[in-house]
């Protein structure tokens, strides 16, 4: 049984602790952008590779190598289907339109796209709190405002996407971890 779901949210909306326990309870595999370009690199694959050379070069890796490691994923999935929970990607249109395309040649599609939806002033207190806590100085009120900046601009356009295709499940992102998954796992009641 496939099941295919998107993670979307600002930076510091708890995604990363709500997959954890989203994949936990629904035998979900996280597919980060990152693990995927690390474990390509490492492993030296062909797309690896040319990720490798772009990285090196400090410029942003392209949709295309993105795609083709989405790609390898999904092909890899065993027989019991695709059960996967994107987590950083897509974070564009462009990259959402390219990913559509990929599922529709593999004859499926997304399952359901979960927004974390936190206001922005509770954001930036939490990464400047984690900041805190894990001695990130690169997690400054500036660098967060910018990393903010970033994600309306280019992230938050697939909100819309999503919501135009009935795709999208709002959840309200404030509150106790609990109280937040309790939330979110209503939508697959």
């Amino acid at each position: 049984m496939n099941e295919l779901l998107i993670f979307l949210g600002p930076p510091g909306a708890g995604k990363g602790t709500q997959a954890k326990k989203l994949c936990s309870d629904r035998s979900l595999t996280q597919l980060s952008t990152g693990d995927m370009l690390r474990s390509h690199v490492k492993r030296g694959t062909e797309l690896g590779v040319e990720a490798k050379k772009i990285m090196d070069r400090g410029e942003l890796v392209s949709d295309d190598i993105i795609v083709g490691m989405v790609r390898d994923e999904l092909s890899n999935a065993s027989d019991g289907g695709a059960r996967f929970l994107f987590d950083g990607f897509p974070r564009t249109t462009a990259q959402a339109e390219a990913l559509d395309n990929l599922l529709a040649s593999m004859n499926t599609g997304l399952d359901a796209v979960l927004l974390l939806e936190v206001n922005e002033e509770e954001v930036i207190q939490r990464l400047l709190k984690r900041a805190e806590l894990e001695g990130r100085s690169d997690d400054n009120e500036e660098t967060i405002r910018n990393r903010m900046s970033v994600y309306k601009s280019q992230t938050a356009p697939l909100i819309e996407y999503y919501d135009n295709k009935g795709l999208l499940k709002r959840v309200d992102g404030q509150g106790t971890i609990d109280d937040v998954y309790a939330r979110l796992s209503g939508h697959f009641a």
